[in-house]
């Protein structure tokens, strides 16, 4: 967090606790006040009452009846409001606060956002001026081309999980689905990722023939998402392990690496919109925090649920439960 966030939600809280403490005051003062102005009118009546009157024990009951019915009377009001109030400034404290995080979260995501579109237009600039300007030899061409190509599929990645995100929050994604081959899906995914990243080692295991009823291009988004965070997370000299197995009526999907892994408190936070692991000042991994967030949203879009859990002997694993129907 900030320090710029950090005393944003401190002033927010005391500013909080100060409106508070003033209204319980003021309804405790009123209370007192009135219960006071009660007693006052209750001796006056009594007062007023001739003792040798033969109704007076039941007119001095009925004024004492009357005094007790208007107290119960304030401290009913009195509770009531107090609720009101506290019920109001908790809605109105929680929704400044999570209003303050997201719009950091939504300040680093545009920090974010430019600087994973400046990278792949930067290298791509580069490459091409490169190829237009020097005379090369026909390895070095290719390598510059599948290069500018990688920076390429890196921006329309990007460039769709934001279109996704935008479609979603304003509720305009309308999905077609239909009977999807999810191995031949995940196959697919798995040899773009061999070809863009040569080095990085990925082992497979993905049992042929699953199919589920699904969109392919968002089972499509999901695999990506899930194999580039492990890309991104994990060392690399380590493998990536994506796997797929059909048991009985459901089918498990799951990507693991050797990362560092995660805290126990991080691992429900990393499918939240916006949310990185890490400090945003110092974290060197790219990204914007919206690939895990887009992968909950898919799974639950196809009835399924998903989760993370520590590999052995470290890192991640994130696994996808699919109902079958």
């Amino acid at each position: 967090m900030s320090p710029l966030l950090k005393s944003k939600l401190t002033l927010v809280t005391a500013v909080y606790w100060i409106l508070l403490s003033y209204m319980v005051a003021a309804l405790i003062w009123w209370f007192i006040a009135l219960d006071k102005q009660n007693i006052m009118i209750t001796n006056i009546r009594l007062n007023e009452l001739k003792h040798d009157d033969p109704n007076y024990y039941r007119a001095a009951l009925n004024i004492e009846n009357a005094a007790h019915r208007k107290t119960i009377q304030f401290i009913s009001e009195g509770t009531t409001f107090l609720v009101l109030i506290l019920v109001g400034a908790v809605f109105v404290f929680r929704a400044t606060r999570r209003q303050i995080k997201l719009s950091q979260q939504q300040q680093n995501f545009m920090m974010a956002v430019t600087h994973e579109l400046k990278t792949p237009i930067a290298v791509a600039q580069l490459n091409l001026e490169t190829l237009q300007k020097r005379q090369l030899d026909d390895d070095k061409k290719q390598m510059l081309i599948s290069n500018t190509l990688q920076e390429a599929n890196r921006l329309n990645t990007l460039c769709n999980n934001i279109l996704f995100a935008a479609q979603l929050d304003a509720g305009a994604y309308t999905t077609t689905k239909q009977e999807v081959n999810l191995s031949d899906l995940l196959e697919g995914c798995v040899d773009d990722f061999k070809k863009r990243f040569s080095s990085r080692i990925i082992q497979e295991n993905i049992t042929e023939g699953v199919y589920i009823i699904g969109e392919s291009l968002l089972l499509q988004m999901l695999a990506n998402n899930l194999i580039d965070n492990a890309n991104k997370y994990a060392k690399k000299e380590t493998a990536i392990t994506v796997s797929l197995l059909q048991k009985d009526d459901q089918i498990e999907f799951s990507v693991a690496d050797l990362g560092e892994g995660l805290a126990e408190d991080e691992k429900k936070k990393v499918f939240e919109k916006f949310y990185r692991v890490g400090e945003e000042n110092t974290r060197k991994t790219k990204g914007t925090g919206l690939g895990l967030y887009l992968c909950k949203k898919i799974v639950e879009g196809h009835a399924g649920k998903i989760f993370v859990s520590n590999n052995q002997p470290q890192g991640s694993i994130f696994t996808v439960i699919f109902k079958i129907a």
